[in-house]
């Protein structure tokens, strides 16, 4: 669900300042039926994707990365990389498979660890064979890590591209700089060289100006991304080649004295946000299946601070947010992320504590 075809669109048009910040005109859902535990026993899985064997591989944040049966919730699979460091919001991260994961083996992550006596974040891949992982291969190194805002999701493209997501490590002046790698979406070929067609030459940079961006899925034709605000302006933006987000002289949408930046700087603004509060969006996907009808051609988000999913139904072309639901608010607590299977069944996992996190099934919302 996470690798949807390809293709970057840039559009001329920037979206209304008050269309864009967030519009929740239902009141929250109340859920009590067609939901499963599927696992209760979890320690802040961070990942959770759909594998082509129908399996849920996840990631937990101590550095744990585990093949689940969704119907039984047993692992059949694990691993613990070695030299995780979890430390405050940091530890093991994003996860994607190789779109020939069958054949290839290939698996990708990002984490924290320390190198040099230094808090730093690295793209690796592994090769998943006979049950177990090998041959890690260090794709991208040497990019700045926290405590705080290490982003980070992963995705690839049908044309065989990595998306890598950072934050800005708590540096919020290098999202800013395109010489950094922090605060930016990252492109790199999936042998970790750099692509020619990227916005500047030799380098790895996509997109700037992101304060924590943890969530990205593509989808329409278009790559939607998910991230942190300060106290304000969480974001769901559509990123584009060689734009800058604004961060961290833009919150939100374009107003009062940040117009000037914006319009120097070719600020990109966002699609919805969350106004005047943060509910610290995270885990972002897309859901078009008729199992839960009332969902098709949505973004479907999970939320840290605010305890919720968000359901946010888009226009036919994809460019505009329409409608806004929550659910399952304060009922689980910290969502981390979602995932969709193939049959519309859709997947949450909490980021509570250690030993006690869920990853639950979701049939039928109402």
């Amino acid at each position: 669900m996470k690798d949807f075809l390809f293709i970057i669109t840039v559009y001329s048009s920037l979206f209304n300042n008050s269309a864009c910040r967030q519009k929740d005109q239902n009141t929250p859902v109340d859920i009590t039926d067609n939901i499963r535990i599927v696992r209760s026993d979890l320690s802040y899985p961070w990942e959770i994707l759909w594998g082509k064997d129908n399996h849920i591989w996840m990631t937990e944040r101590i550095g744990n990365i585990s093949r689940i049966d969704p119907k039984t919730g047993n692992s059949t699979f694990h691993f613990s990389v070695p030299d995780v460091v979890s430390s405050g919001e940091g530890g093991l991260l994003g996860m994607v498979l190789h779109p020939d994961f069958d054949k290839t083996g290939f698996l990708y992550v990002v984490y924290n660890y320390n190198k040099n006596n230094r808090y730093t974040e690295k793209v690796v891949r592994y090769t998943y064979a006979s049950n177990t992982l090998s041959n890690a291969f260090i794709l991208l190194d040497n990019i700045p890590a926290s405590g705080i805002h290490n982003g980070s999701r992963l995705l690839i493209t049908a044309d065989q591209k990595l998306l890598i997501s950072t934050g800005d490590a708590a540096s919020s002046a290098m999202a800013q700089d395109i010489s950094s790698l922090s605060g930016k979406i990252l492109r790199i070929n999936l042998d970790g060289s750099i692509p020619t067609d990227n916005p500047y030459a030799g380098n790895r940079l996509w997109s700037w100006g992101h304060r924590n961006p943890q969530g990205m899925v593509f989808a329409n034709n278009i790559l939607y991304s998910s991230e942190h605000g300060p106290s304000v302006e969480d974001e769901i933006n559509i990123i584009e080649k060689g734009r800058n987000y604004g961060w961290p002289d833009v919150n939100g949408p374009c107003d009062g004295n940040e117009v000037s930046f914006c319009n120097d700087k070719n600020v990109k603004p966002p699609l919805f946000s969350s106004g005047n509060s943060t509910l610290a969006y995270c885990g972002l996907d897309y859901y078009n299946h008729s199992l839960i009808s009332q969902w098709a051609n949505s973004l479907l988000l999970v939320t840290l601070k605010d305890e919720s999913l968000r359901q946010l139904k888009l226009s036919a072309d994809g460019k505009s947010v329409l409608s806004s639901k929550t659910y399952f608010k304060n009922k689980f607590g910290r969502l981390r992320d979602v995932c969709i299977a193939p049959n519309g069944k859709v997947y949450i996992c909490t980021s509570n504590s250690t030993g006690s996190d869920k990853l639950i099934e979701i049939q039928n919302p109402e």
